[in-house]
């Protein structure tokens, strides 16, 4: 894949069958990395997915673009690191023109009713849900899975989501019917951590 060139069925929406349980894990993968790997099969393990939508994001409007690698290279690299058959490496919010996540997530379920979806998100992402574009509309649109990262084991306390949306937390215990649950509801997944991050990685670089 040339770096300044995306093959089209990168910019599809990935197909999922009626009835199926679909994480949609989005980010900007600048660089992807294990860590994301270990966040993507935790929630397919603990949650009973049949699919994960590795959503490649053309850039966070809460970041810096500054060091932002081409979107094809960033979907290169995520198929390297996403191994699972079960995960779908996509970018089709490019080909929707789409920066905020909240409308990604009102087309995806406009448009795969018959689909029960999940948000994936990191636990360090957790602590600053509340400035993303319309997030408590986002919270009420799919459950939301929170997998545990270095550093944000107690944002479920903290975070301002968690506060707001306390009463709708799910226990973990019950993460694999959290596809059954009307939003709001979330839950905050344990487990292994990988202490890698886009961030050092492109510090190192």
């Amino acid at each position: 894949m040339l770096r300044e060139e995306i093959d089209q069925r990168y910019l599809r929406m990935p197909h999922a069958e009626r009835g199926m349980v679909v994480g949609l894990f989005g980010g900007s993968f600048n660089p992807p990395h294990r860590g994301h790997a270990l966040v993507a099969e935790i929630a397919i393990r603990r949650l009973g997915l049949d699919q994960l939508w590795w959503m490649v994001t053309p850039g966070n409007p809460l970041k810096n673009h500054n060091h932002l690698a081409p979107l094809a290279e960033r979907i290169a690299l995520s198929e390297m690191v996403a191994r699972d058959p079960r995960i779908k490496v996509t970018a089709f919010e490019q080909a929707l023109g789409m920066n905020y996540t909240a409308d990604t997530l009102a087309h995806v379920k406009a448009r795969n009713s018959r689909v029960h979806f999940i948000w994936i998100m990191g636990a360090d992402s957790l602590n600053t849900f509340h400035r993303w574009q319309k997030w408590e509309e986002i919270a009420r649109t799919f459950p939301i899975a929170v997998i545990d990262r270095p550093g944000s084991t107690l944002s479920y306390l903290s975070a301002k989501m968690a506060k707001t949306f306390h009463y709708a937390r799910v226990d973990e215990d019950d993460a694999r019917v959290l596809w059954k649950k009307r939003a709001p509801a979330w839950t905050f997944i344990h487990g292994p951590r990988s202490a890698l991050s886009s961030t050092a990685l492109r510090a190192a670089q």
